[in-house]
């Protein structure tokens, strides 16, 4: 049995109206489709008007995909994004006018071209606090978008709490040639932490200007090579590391992490208006322990509540990327020092990342 066609998709989805009898295709246009064991992976490009008016129509169309030959469940996101202020207002003040996002366009900052010359794409991922699962995400999303044909860079950018080492199996300090250290090669892509340099016992007791001096290290004195894209994990939080970063480098654009819970969205929303002020675009939230299924018996329990994020997405203007679910292999994956997309890629989490991380690579793949 063939996949569905372009074309079926496209038909299919035309068949959803909204009371106003137009249809979800009036208003988005039909980005990318991936069919994987089953399901239909579908992203819609659109505009933040476009956004409000197709949002209600999503569980239709999903019901409605599923219908298509060879296809038993079906996701539809959206890929707008929200246009960025034209000039980065100071610190209260109302924003200017608007750009579209450029994925891998002309750098933004001249500081891109002397730290990151061979680099085309830097997408940071991004939490308003910590222990929300950024950095687990950061490193299945990198790993995913490798998997997805890209070359890959992940920067653990969380100088203070350095995972990156054990989440991806590493031990060995990088080589140093020529004054220049060479990232660590793991699962497909390229790899540097601060983590790297010191021992893992240690506590990074460092001040302000300590920690922007090892940012800045890991940018300009290592040798990245040819990136496609290079994906930075964020400290958590609203800091001076995240105004040195998007500082020193011209973001394409952020991806925000939260758990459902109200007391998390707050901070995550903090995130997304400091990207804003920083004119970086915000690629859409994604929503970690999003559910926790059983082991044992199947049953769904929502442990943080559920659909937190995806609301906070749509109050705020941004896409929604996904939900990733609560489960033992992703801590035991990343204990192990092998990501989940790698260990268990047919788990429910491991199906999560890389739809986000398809999703993300065709965003790259249509603005390079």
């Amino acid at each position: 049995m063939t996949d569905p066609t372009r074309a079926e998709i496209e038909t299919m989805l035309r068949q959803v109206r909204d009371t106003a009898g137009t249809t979800i295709l009036d208003h988005a246009a039909l980005d990318a489709t991936t069919l994987r064991d089953g399901t239909l992976h579908v992203a819609l490009a659109t505009d933040r008007a476009g956004a409000g008016r197709i949002e209600p129509l999503l569980p239709q169309a999903e019901r409605a995909l599923r219908t298509l030959p060879g296809v038993t469940a079906a996701s539809v996101i959206l890929t707008a994004h929200r246009a960025a202020p034209a000039a980065a207002p100071s610190p209260g003040a109302a924003g200017g006018g608007h750009r579209p996002l450029n994925l891998g366009g002309a750098p933004g900052q001249a500081a891109q071209g002397k730290l990151l010359p061979g680099v085309k794409t830097v997408i940071a991922v991004a939490s308003g606090k910590g222990g929300v699962g950024k950095s687990t995400t950061a490193v299945n999303l990198a790993v995913g978008l490798g998997m997805e044909g890209l070359r890959v860079g992940l920067l653990d950018a969380d100088v203070h709490g350095p995972s990156l080492p054990r989440m991806m199996g590493l031990h060995q300090p990088p080589v140093v040639h020529e004054g220049r250290m060479t990232p660590l090669d793991a699962w497909g892509i390229r790899a540097m932490s601060i983590g790297l340099l010191v021992d893992e016992r240690q506590a990074m007791i460092w001040r302000g200007p300590m920690v922007m001096g090892a940012l800045g290290q890991l940018l300009g004195d290592v040798d990245w090579g040819v990136l496609d894209v290079l994906v930075v994990d964020m400290p958590p939080g609203t800091g001076d590391a995240q105004l040195t970063l998007a500082q020193k480098i011209a973001l394409a654009g952020a991806i925000v992490v939260s758990t459902p819970q109200d007391i998390a969205l707050l901070d995550a929303r903090r995130g997304i208006t400091m990207f804003e002020k920083m004119n970086v675009p915000v690629l859409g939230m994604v929503e970690n322990m999003s559910y926790f299924c059983c082991p044992n018996c199947g049953h769904r329990t929502d442990l943080f509540g559920h659909g937190g994020a995806r609301a906070e997405a749509a109050a705020m203007g941004v896409p929604f990327l996904g939900e990733i679910p609560l489960l033992a292999d992703i801590r035991a994956s990343a204990d192990s020092g092998a990501p989940i997309v790698i260990g268990a890629p047919d788990s429910p989490a491991g199906q999560a990342y890389r739809a986000l991380a398809g999703t993300i690579a065709a965003t790259i793949r249509r603005r390079t």
